[in-house]
């Protein structure tokens, strides 16, 4: 009879790599923690991913309940507490755990085992029964949410194999689903349950719940980066409704849970070799060890951490694990700008958008621009304004400057996100064809032009500017030189992988998308059109054989035939949805567009001293604030969003889009906040505001003019 179920304390005795296809990756890294390293975690088992693909095939498996309710007794057996009653109840959290990471796609109940009995049970034994309506209000409010009941049953067996079942459906759940379908995940593989004691944060004043990572996950630098919430349980900290503290507060709180959780902390780093990130709880006064995962970090963070821990002797990672760990971030270092302004006066000044010194040659086209990139020549874009028609011209441009648009317009958004020194609103420049009008100076195309990103001042002529890696990238090269390393190799673009599919693009499917976006590269136009690369180029080479698109820097364009094509596409969608409707649309779409914007240049930039400089991301109450903002937003914007998809339906790509970027920023991948690189929210929500200008048959010259754009 096939075995479903393991105790974290006593895994599966195979290789670690069919630990977690068994158990999960949560699981497997419990299973770690317990047997292998000995730290405090609350005793708990891993239903496996057997018994997921069991279900999903034929239902409830065999035996699956009573191997449940053994493990449970050696829970009661290790707790002292008993499972629905009587005395101190035992109450368990029920957690997902895929063997590959799918961060927020799948569900989580906490304090499973509430009825009006064992909560009368939980205050008498907390003495407090303010805690204890609490502890049961989140658990059905989390009950009904994810399993789909209107009423939560009694029985806390009941409960629990409720909760089971809801976990692995999710598997199948439509935000799992398109996970998997972006990310290349097999959907064979099902997912893990891990059913776990409860230990509450929020039971008293010497109580906490927390997050952190061993090391800046921003800066690289080794200590202890995190926060905690006392009287808080673990999903108030890890969905940003809350204000926590930072981890250090803990030394001064609590000393001996602080000096245990570093020491633990660097165990767990050392025995993963890599930044690890950790959830804990403190109970009254005695540390938990709830989970742990590689941790998320910045580039500059990346080479930062791969350095210093190559070079600690005493850390169990080689020079040349380091350069393979972070080669595709030295393919294109981060660099150190160094320049000399002495004795050039200033021009004119705009908004400091982007930071960064460069001179270069003006060019007032995006094709101007790639063609003289081509002939490896440095290039300042400069524009009036820019749109997704420009984006070609602006990836190859050392340095952006516009007349028009404020800090959270498309150029200063986009221009950061690719880390391009540019000025935006630059009020005393004047931008015509193939000329430029700065201050008293005239300029054409070709003429030279520095920038100063930083400060938003603008000289006319160049100064020499040295871009030169950075110190840990700089080492980083030297290493891989040394070691042979071929960096050529690496795939540097930072694109994520094109989505799964079943079936291939369509002509249309493909003009609609350049129709909007203006250009793309394969991967970023295969995820508009939900397909994979290898689907899409077949059907783009098709296209560029009738002429309806052509390439331009790497990047597909519809050419004039394909433009046309594009308009009388958009002509039957008006035709279809109405022009009116379509125009009260886009009225609703400026307020949450104005949030968006908002949100979007807060994550990039914030305030210190009076003045806005680029985020380093090293206050973490700041960040923590604007992902609760971008959460509310996106749950207006899916409100608002899903009657308009019902109405004109291929509108539902930019919801299901939308929720995705979403996702991976709520699970910490947050350059999907804004990175032109990928299908970020920013870039997602650019483009249906693209689309319901066409819609409602505007421009976008007319809606900057009006001040909506």
């Amino acid at each position: 009879m096939t075995r479903y179920v393991y105790d974290f304390d006593a895994p599966p005795e195979v290789a670690a790599e069919q630990v977690r296809a068994l158990m999960g990756g949560k699981g497997a890294n419990l299973a770690v923690m317990t047997s292998q390293l000995g730290l405090p975690v609350p005793p708990g088992f891993s239903i496996t991913t057997e018994a997921c693909r069991a279900y999903l095939k034929d239902g409830w498996p065999d035996g699956l309940d009573e191997e449940i309710r053994d493990h449970v007794r050696r829970i009661e057996a290790a707790l002292g507490r008993a499972f629905g009653g009587p005395g101190h109840p035992l109450l368990v959290s029920v957690r997902s755990g895929a063997p590959v990471s799918m961060p927020g796609m799948m569900e989580t109940i906490l304090n499973l085992g509430l009825n009006e009995e064992t909560e009368r049970a939980l205050a008498d034994a907390s003495g407090e029964e303010d805690f204890a309506a609490a502890c049961r209000e989140r658990f059905e409010h989390m009950y009904r949410d994810v399993v789909g009941v209107a009423t939560v049953p009694a029985d806390p067996w009941e409960q629990l194999r409720g909760a089971v079942e809801a976990v692995f459906r999710s598997w199948n759940g439509d935000k799992a689903r398109s996970y998997r379908s972006r990310e290349g995940i097999s959907e064979d593989l099902g997912t893990g349950v891990n059913i776990q004691a409860m230990v509450f944060g929020n039971w008293g004043e010497d109580s906490a719940t927390g997050v952190a990572f061993t090391r800046n996950p921003a800066t690289g630098e080794r200590c202890l980066y995190g926060d905690v919430m006392f009287g808080a349980q673990g999903e108030d900290i890890v969905a940003g409704t809350h204000t926590p503290e930072p981890i250090a507060v803990l030394d001064r709180t609590m000393p001996a849970v602080a000096a245990e959780f570093r020491k633990y902390a660097d165990l767990l780093e050392s025995h993963f070799r890599d930044v690890c990130d950790i959830e804990f709880t403190v109970e009254r006064g005695k540390l938990w060890m709830l989970q742990v995962r590689n941790g998320k970090r910045t580039p500059q963070a990346a080479l930062k951490i791969a350095v210093d821990m190559a070079e600690d002797a005493a850390f169990p990672l080689s020079r040349a694990e380091a350069v393979q760990r972070v080669a595709r971030h030295l393919v294109d270092p981060p660099m150190l700008c160094e320049g000399q302004l002495v004795g050039m006066p200033v021009a004119a000044t705009g908004l400091p958008a982007s930071p960064g010194l460069v001179s270069g040659e003006i060019a007032t086209t995006p094709e101007a621009a790639v063609e003289m990139a081509d002939q490896g020549r440095t290039v300042i874009l400069v524009r009036a304004e820019t749109s997704p028609d420009d984006v070609h011209g602006m990836a190859r441009a050392a340095g952006i400057l516009t007349s028009k648009g404020g800090l959270t317009s498309h150029a200063a958004v986009v221009a950061r996100g690719w880390g391009i020194p540019a000025i935006v609103g630059a009020s005393g420049v004047t931008v015509s064809d193939g000329t430029v009008a700065i201050g008293s100076h005239r300029l054409s195309a070709g003429d030279a032009l520095t920038i100063d990103g930083t400060k938003g001042e603008i000289y006319v002529g160049a100064t020499e500017v040295r871009n030169v890696p950075t110190p840990d990238a700089a080492k980083l090269l030297a290493w891989a030189k040394d070691l042979g390393v071929d960096l050529a190799s690496r795939d540097g673009t930072g694109e994520a992988e094109a989505p799964e599919h079943q079936q291939g693009p369509t002509t249309e499917t493909v003009i609609r998308a350049l129709f909007i976006k203006g250009f793309a590269t394969p991967p970023l136009l295969a995820f508009a059109v939900v397909a994979t690369e290898e689907h899409l180029l077949p059907v783009l080479q098709a296209m560029a054989d009738d002429g309806v698109v052509a390439t331009t820097a790497g990047m597909y364009r519809l050419t004039d035939l394909g433009r046309a094509r594009g308009r009388e596409l958009m002509a039957a969608d008006q035709a279809l949805w109405g022009q009116d409707r379509a125009a009260a649309a886009l009225d609703g779409f400026i307020v949450l567009d104005h949030r968006t914007k908002e949100i979007v240049t807060a994550w990039q930039m914030r305030v210190v001293g009076g003045e806005q400089v680029l985020n380093d991301h090293t206050d973490t109450a700041y960040d923590l604030g604007v992902l609760a903002d971008l959460a509310a937003l996106h749950s207006d914007a899916s409100a608002w969003l899903a009657p308009l998809a019902d109405a004109l339906p291929r509108l539902g790509d930019y919801s299901t889009r939308l929720a995705d970027a979403a996702a991976r920023v709520a699970a910490g991948e947050h350059a999907y906040i804004a990175s032109p690189r990928l299908d970020s929210y920013h870039s997602i929500w650019f483009e249906l505001h693209e689309d319901l200008i066409h819609l409602a048959g505007r421009t976008r010259e007319d809606e900057v003019a009006a001040g909506r754009a």
